[in-house]
């Protein structure tokens, strides 16, 4: 009984595909969303200021950071999909045959997502905080990840 149950039981991933695609589709048109009320709201406004071309640039970094974690989600559900259902048609370099590789390609897009995260914290700096441990932080878990990365590539074949 279980030698058929547990190879149908793959589909259950569906499941979390479904899920990912949505959070995909949400991330995504909210970003959309957020990036056309700064448009609206920088045009309407006539003359961006300093202080004001400083929020626009941090407003649109936080879209890129929306952006990007679609693309995390997105990633999930292809990886997920290609690793349990079957293949699907995609680049070559978003081919997942592993639960590795797809550890790797989201370690990838987080790595990006701490430095425009940090990005945001520098440009919104109002000179009062102390932005080093913060950094300091980012640095070490981008550096952790980085080992975990080359760790990855050095036991590949």
């Amino acid at each position: 009984m279980f030698q058929k149950l547990l190879p149908a039981g793959r589909f259950l991933i569906l499941i979390a595909v479904a899920g990912t695609m949505a959070a995909t589709i949400a991330l995504l048109v909210y970003g959309i969303v957020q990036a056309a009320q700064l448009i609206v709201g920088a045009f309407g406004a006539g003359m961006v200021s300093a202080k004001g071309l400083k929020g626009l640039a941090l407003g649109f970094i936080e879209v890129v950071d929306l952006f990007l974690l679609g693309t995390v989600f997105y990633i999930v559900a292809l990886g997920l999909y290609e690793l349990f259902i079957g293949e699907i048609a995609v680049p070559r370099w978003l081919v997942i045959t592993s639960l590795d590789d797809l550890k790797s390609k989201l370690v990838s897009v987080v790595i990006v997502i701490l430095a425009i995260l940090f990005l945001g914290q520098v440009v919104s700096w109002d000179g009062e905080r102390n932005l080093l441990p913060y950094g300091g932080s980012i640095a070490l878990v981008i550096a952790a990840l980085t080992y975990f990365l080359s760790q990855k590539a050095n036991k590949s074949p």
